[in-house]
């Protein structure tokens, strides 16, 4: 075969100028993300997959509020503290019995640490600790006990009681698995002690020296733990004992709001008093090693609306947020070794060590896939077992892809931040969006001459009912949308959810109505097409969960997409030979309605199957979960189905010869006055169901009437876009383009663009190391979101690549490859007649020793019928799947 040169646009000369571009700006991000944790892995003597000192020390002494309140009424604010580079945890009632069942959590020192006490016994039960607080004694010790859990607080504002002597005598860095029995004598697993403000207040000749004579004390025995010297003092081995580390921390001197204090105490608690204790624990901290948390102190400083009345007690929610950075530093390394996700708990933890296969994955990515590419482009005529450079380079893309999302969302290399909702990031976003969709807007393409030039003379055809340029653009615009969603957090703003589900619904909508169409026009049900669609479909999210750790249903898009494709296969496959009746098409569509539902709804089914498969296939797959996102959309699929349906109906009847009868033809005899009347009424439903859905007073309540009236909004937007050849014919390019990697970018956004499975923002860390800055960040976003997209629009290439390989493997061999032009004189010398010995040896298999047998003749038939049976190819590729998930070892 003879390769024609192609004369290169500028248009893709651009394209190709870009790509570079954004290639050496994804390499320079990683290296620039690289020296930046290899700095800090320095100097805190770390290495790339053991750094959780780094962000220990970050979540200590640093952090900042990212929804400190505007106003008085703190309801909704203080529930979002911000540590350098990391996600803080917010620790439930069952999070907390998981880590510390069995074990003690000791708070020693004034109101301020017991204001911390009662934080942590309201995450526990908040009904009792509530009921506790009024009972309590005002000045005395306390405890709380649930859930096998032991929660004490010591009164001891001066720091000098016995109690306290007793605690730090028993304290040890870490707790033995084998002696959680005995909780009187154990070491506390978490021992917060603070005080200072009894000293100001009460201590009226030298307050000071009381206070360091007390921390020192207390002091000497942290600094005696950290070396080791403490009696009867063991270290042992986590793999060995079983054992986990414990926390021991003093807390700061809580400043209080001076101008808040009633007049007996702003005569005694002074700054001349306060401050020089914290900065006595400051010198300490510094020179000797004390661990201080002075995030608790950030906290507050020039904080509006942190302090209740009294001036000195903080609102409930920021001891909230002290007590969860208690928990974080004591419980996230167990939470991260232990199985599951989302791994949200990123402060002072290191993420697991890599499984076998997770290694297999990678080492073949990196080393692996990179030299047989570069075989391939070197040794491509020598070689013609390797496959295609177009096939190697789509397996390395993708390959690389997957690598990429695991050093972004399962190591230390790039920080995470958490996510904040601001009204005005989200409109901003939105609108930049809107301005470069209506910037690329273009018409029909023009025919050209078979020369290349465009004849002007005739007219661009019209592109028809929800073309392909169209279906991009909407699957585009309503990506960019979910996007800004996921990262702005706008999932807690009941408006901007409604919509999102909206847009969901959309995307199932036109899987119904596509497919359909498909179908009932072409009728092609074999095996290879229903194959491709689903490879296509799962390849990416699919192969995520054997290198991140999660679950082929965590990445809900693509199996809810390939559940609904087979149930638009199974329903319009049944009967197919009567599908030209109406009729019989509404009623199986009815039927499959009900039985999906059925399967859906009624308790048991589901539970059974999900059962069957854990136990099967070693699948652990959360039938609440999934029950939950097939409800959501139930029904707009087949509303998707019967609208594909009547629009070949009613496509067959318009452009027929008019021998269509029943209701098509009264639609061809009307259809302008149907066309008039259904764009009134959309331009009416459009707005009464935005109306309408305002009544909605939660979540909850939405999410039951969606599956009944999502059609409706989606429908009318159909039929308003489609309304006129101009609004047909004209598309957005840079929507459409989205559109066409929107898959690619849905699955994605999970781990390079978002982080902690979603949980957070990932973000580079390299324009301030605190982490905690603003200046820097929508530089740091606009870099992170260029690669994001550049990559997602690589992988869906190579996704599409690998499906053809799959489904057709001559596609990637060399020999399937287009071969160079030849010349005249090869060309000639192809033609001359060969001998006698050259066509026996033509004829002779490459596999033929020479001594008249075949060489590995089993292996040669089965990789032929490897080659040209598709079902063992896909039979191969679930067993594979079958084995890894049944090892369990990943």
């Amino acid at each position: 075969m003879v390769r024609f040169r192609r004369l290169v646009s500028p248009r893709q000369t651009l394209a190709d100028i870009v790509d570079r571009a954004l290639l050496i700006v994804f390499f320079g991000v990683t290296l620039a993300a690289l020296y930046r944790y290899l700095r800090f892995g320095k100097i805190f003597n770390r290495y790339i997959f053991d750094s959780s000192l780094v962000m220990t020390r970050a979540l200590i002494t640093q952090g900042r509020w990212l929804d400190a309140p505007q106003e008085p009424n703190t309801k909704q604010s203080f529930r979002n503290w911000q540590a350098p580079g990391c996600l803080i945890h917010e620790y439930k009632a069952k999070d907390i019995s998981s880590c510390l069942k069995s074990q003690r959590i000791i708070y020693i020192g004034d109101s301020t640490v017991r204001q911390i006490f009662w934080a942590t016994a309201r995450k526990l039960d908040l009904n009792g600790a509530e009921t506790g607080m009024r009972d309590a004694e005002k000045h005395a010790d306390l405890s709380f006990v649930r859930d096998n859990v032991f929660v004490d607080f010591v009164w001891d504002p001066f720091l000098n009681s016995s109690r306290l002597h007793d605690e730090l005598e028993a304290y040890r860095p870490r707790t033995l698995s084998t002696n959680l029995s005995s909780n009187a004598s154990q070491s506390a697993a978490i021992l917060l002690v603070g005080g200072g403000l009894w000293d100001a207040r009460h201590n009226v000749i030298a307050p000071l020296k009381h206070f360091r004579d007390s921390i020192d004390k207390i002091a000497s025995t942290m600094m005696n733990v950290k070396s080791g010297i403490t009696p009867n003092f063991e270290s042992p081995s986590p793999a060995s004992d079983g054992g986990s580390e414990n926390v021991f921390l003093l807390a700061p001197v809580q400043v209080p709001m001076y101008e808040l204090l009633s007049p007996p105490r702003a005569a005694t608690i002074t700054p001349k008093k306060i401050d020089p204790m914290n900065d006595y624990l400051q010198q300490l901290s510094e020179h000797q090693g004390a661990d201080v948390l002075w995030s608790y102190s950030l906290m507050t400083w020039r904080v509006d609306y942190a302090y209740e009345e009294s001036g000195i007690h903080v609102v409930h929610s920021v001891a909230n947020r002290k007590a969860d950075v208690l928990l974080n530093l004591r419980c996230n390394a167990e939470a991260a070794v232990s199985p599951g996700y989302p791994f949200d708990r990123t402060c002072c933890s290191a993420y697991g060590r890599l499984g076998w296969v997770q290694w297999l994955f990678l080492v073949n990515f990196l080393a692996v896939l990179p030299l047989v590419t570069l075989i391939t482009i070197r040794e491509s005529k020598r070689l013609q077992m390797l496959p295609s450079f177009k096939l190697s380079r789509a397996l390395l893309i993708l390959g690389w892809a997957l690598a990429y999302c695991y050093v972004a969302d399962r190591t230390q290399l790039f920080n995470k931040l958490q996510k904040q909702y601001v009204s005005s990031e989200f409109t901003t976003l939105c609108v930049i969006a809107f301005v470069l969709g209506v910037l690329s807007i273009r018409g029909p393409m023009q025919t050209s001459t078979s020369m290349g030039a465009v004849n002007k003379s005739q007219m661009p055809s019209d592109q028809g009912f929800l073309s392909r340029d169209q279906s991009d653009e909407w699957k585009g615009w309503m990506q960019f949308l979910i996007l800004i969603y996921h990262y702005t957090g706008g999932s807690r703003i009941l408006e901007i959810y409604e919509i999102i589900r909206l847009l969901v619904a959309s995307y199932l909508f036109m899987t119904g109505f596509g497919h359909t169409v498909f179908f009932f026009k072409r009728g092609n049900y074999s095996f290879r097409r229903c194959a491709s669609v689903l490879v296509r479909i799962n390849l990416l999210s699919c192969s995520l969960p054997y290198i991140m750790r999660t679950n082929y249903l965590f990445y809900y898009f693509a199996p809810l997409v390939s559940f609904w494709y087979v149930v638009i296969y199974l329903t319009m496959g049944v009967g197919r030979s009567r599908n030209a009746s109406l009729r019989f098409l509404l009623s199986k569509i009815l039927l499959s309605a009900i039985l999906v539902t059925a399967l859906t709804k009624i308790p048991g089914i589901l539970d059974t199957l999900f059962l069957l498969l854990r136990y099967t296939c070693g699948i652990k797959w959360n039938v609440l979960e999934w029950r939950f996102r097939v409800s959501l959309d139930m029904y707009i699929v087949y509303i998707g189905m019967i609208s594909g349906i009547l629009y070949v109906k009613i496509s067959d009847s318009l452009h027929g010869d008019g021998s269509s009868v029943g209701p098509f033809n009264l639609i061809r005899k009307h259809f302008y006055r149907l066309r008039i009347a259904s764009v009134c009424g959309a331009l009416v439903i459009l707005p009464a169901f935005w109306i309408l859905t305002r009544r909605s007073p939660d979540k909850y309540d939405y999410n039951w009437w969606e599956p009944y009236v999502s059609c409706l909004p989606i429908l009318s937007f159909v039929v308003l876009r489609n309304s006129s050849r101009h609004l047909r014919n004209f598309h957005s390019s840079i929507f459409a383009w989205l559109g066409r990697c929107s898959l690619e970018t849905f699955t994605l956004q999970f781990h390079i663009w978002l982080a902690g499975d979603t949980k957070g923002l990932l973000s580079l860390g390299v324009a301030r190391p605190n982490g905690t800055h603003i200046a820097g960040r929508w530089q740091e976003f606009a870099v992170i979101t260029l690669i994001f997209l550049w990559v997602s629009w690589h992988v869906a290439s190579a996704t599409s690549v690998v499906t053809s390989w799959i489904i057709d493997p001559k596609v990637g061999r060399q020999d399937f490859e287009i071969e160079e032009p030849r010349t005249s004189e090869q060309n000639q010398a192809s033609e001359l007649p060969r001998s006698k010995s050259q066509n026996q040896l033509q004829g002779i298999p490459r596999s033929y020793t020479g001594d008249g047998e075949l060489a590995n003749r089993p292996v040669n038939c089965f990789a032929k019928t490897l080659r040209d049976d598709l079902r063992l190819r896909v039979g191969l590729m679930l067993g594979t799947m079958w084995i890894l998930n049944v090892v369990g070892l990943w």
